[in-house]
């Protein structure tokens, strides 16, 4: 049935026949995900919500805006693209979010919480300035109710005078479970029919927004949902509707229900033992709060991805978990550290992001000794272009007072970790999700002090980050069969720079290497600091001006010209000039 399904055929398919196409959809998202690998258990929840959806409205003159967007793909399986699913996350193929460029069915890009109903009320106001007639739908999780955008958008929608349907995806968790007054809000709303007087009286915070409210439903109940949805569809023509439904994470998948917090993502294809960072953090800091306490441990809805599981279950009076919610979480930190604790703040560079404004203003004109942990930096994969993490050094290296330290492996990292405990100012340390490898040189840690790990005379390659090194090492090793000797020096403070090496340097030709973009990142400071010297040639090697999509590492690497023949090549050109 799924694979010749459109929306004209669906719509003509009573309950039975819509019940047994839900599970032809998880039958599909559970094979092609533990192949793959991608988001699992949310998908699985939001298949009745989705099929109801596609049943009641008209797609794609009706606009679906799905935050965050990892849970779309009942939606891509609804929407022509059943023959490519298959291909889910791999280079080249259908990406595990919404995007544009990939079907007419997706409206919107997403890729982090928040932003759905912005979008929606967006969509909603020029679909009015032309005079148009469609229905514009976000459908957004409880995680995302805690972030401090929705409450933007929501105050806008009476001067908008617009109408759109949000509904609240409410099933408890994000990627951790949901934290937060608004999440114990949303509880109160959820509860039986000896609750309904409160239900009442709560709703009347979304009715002062100006959205009618309508809940708490079955989200995975078929009938009531289409019944719900065609009424709401009657109603959208005058006013704008939240409704509140309740889904299962994992419905239908016994590991999943019982483990959703495990399934919410799920790696595919490589399956080699590594050692993830996030794991050396949390182990390393576990170990120097039980002699600190002023060591504190931030997140935002990011616990056990992050590595602080043990850490929050061992010092919970010292661990924060604020949501989704990273500027928040930014400013926490800072007042923290006012009042002599160290905060220790945790999250994926891609996030990140979020927090510039703050990380300038309240971490770093104010010189406070908050540590920004920044996980999977450099390329992700795939989960494409708003989740790489290639725009972290760009953004961070140009904010005064704030130092950047990049290990070159895990045993650096603990290193770096246990250093930055004695260290009284802003301070980021970068690194991907995974330590492949182990270098033997081990040297002490000292604030923009670099280390020379090979020596060479023809050109020297800076590096760094664990996947710049290792690609380092590999062009050293076929240069040396063509007798060409060059340094690699692990550049293992991006800021303040290692001026003592640099100006040491007898090597006329310098390459930089980073996982990273290459404007405003490690190459481009160091170009500007020999601009003025006339002997050198600088040549950097990193991500060049685009949005880097999904595929594998090592693919998405290769592709960006940052592999071994791409550099060979560079320095045989150029080793004698």
């Amino acid at each position: 049935m799924l694979e010749n399904i459109n929306g004209e055929k669906l719509k003509k398919l009573n309950i039975a026949e819509l019940k047994l196409l839900c599970e032809e959809i998880r039958a599909e998202i559970i094979k092609t995900v533990m192949s793959n690998g991608g988001h699992l258990s949310s998908n699985l929840g939001i298949v009745e919500l989705t099929v109801a959806l596609h049943y009641v409205f008209d797609f794609p003159d009706d606009k679906i805006i799905f935050d965050v967007g990892h849970q779309c793909y009942p939606h891509k399986l609804l929407t022509g693209r059943y023959d490519k699913f298959s291909t889910l996350r791999k280079r080249g193929g259908l990406s595990g979010f919404p995007k544009r460029e990939e079907s007419a069915y997706d409206c919107y890009n997403t890729g982090h919480a928040g932003t759905s109903v912005s979008a929606a009320l967006g969509i909603a106001k020029a679909r009015d300035v032309k005079g148009e007639h469609f229905n514009v739908i976000s459908v957004i999780g409880d995680g995302s109710f805690n972030n401090g955008l929705i409450y933007e958008a929501f105050n806008s929608l009476r001067p908008l005078n617009t109408n759109i349907l949000v509904i609240l995806n409410d099933n408890g968790m994000s990627i951790s479970p949901t934290v937060g007054s608004m999440h114990e809000y949303l509880e109160q709303l959820s509860r039986d029919d000896i609750h309904k007087a409160k239900v009442e009286k709560h709703s009347n915070i979304f009715a002062r927004f100006g959205f009618s409210y309508d809940g708490v439903y079955d989200g995975n109940d078929l009938t009531v949902l289409i019944e719900k949805l065609s009424e709401i569809k009657e109603k959208l023509k005058t006013q704008s509707v939240i409704l509140h439904v309740l889904t299962k994470k994992g419905k239908g998948y016994s590991f999943c229900e019982e483990d959703p917090e495990r399934t919410h993502g799920i790696s595919g294809g490589d399956k080699k033992a590594r050692t993830e960072y996030s794991a050396v953090f949390g182990k390393t800091l576990c170990a120097l709060a039980e002699k600190d306490k002023s060591i504190v441990a931030v997140t935002a809805a990011m616990t056990p991805s992050l590595g602080l599981s043990e850490f929050f279950d061992k010092f919970p009076e010292r661990a924060i978990d604020v949501g989704i919610c990273e500027e928040h979480a930014t400013i926490l930190c800072s007042a923290l550290a006012t009042q002599g604790l160290k905060p220790y703040y945790a999250v994926y560079s891609t996030f990140l992001q979020r927090s510039f404004d703050e990380i300038i203003i309240d971490i770093c004109s104010q010189k406070l000794p908050v540590t920004i942990c920044v996980d999977r930096a450099g390329v992700s994969g795939a989960d494409g272009e708003t989740h790489q993490g290639v725009f972290d050094l760009s953004f961070l290296s140009l904010i005064p007072d704030l130092t950047i330290a990049v290990p070159k492996d895990t045993d650096e990292f603990a290193r770096m970790i246990e250093w930055s405990c004695t260290f009284n100012a802003p301070l980021a340390i970068r690194y991907p999700r995974e330590g492949v490898r182990l270098f033997s040189k081990v040297s002490p840690i000292q604030a923009g002090k670099w280390e020379i790990l090979e020596e060479g005379q023809c050109a020297a390659i800076l590096a760094c980050g664990e996947r710049a090194i290792s690609l380092a090492y590999a062009v050293r090793e076929s240069l040396n069969l063509s007798g060409i000797g060059v340094s690699i020096i692990n550049a293992r403070f991006v800021k303040p720079l290692d001026c003592e090496i640099l100006n040491s340097m007898e090597q006329n030709l310098i390459i930089t290497i980073e996982d990273n973009a290459l404007i405003g990142g490690f190459g481009s400071m160091i170009c500007s600091y020999f601009a003025q010297d006339g002997e050198k040639t600088v040549k950097p090697f990193g991500y060049n001006d685009r949005f880097i999509e999904h595929g594998g590492v090592s693919d998405l690497m290769d592709d960006y010209g940052l592999n071994i023949q791409s550099i060979v090549d560079f320095i045989k050109e150029n080793a004698h000039r």
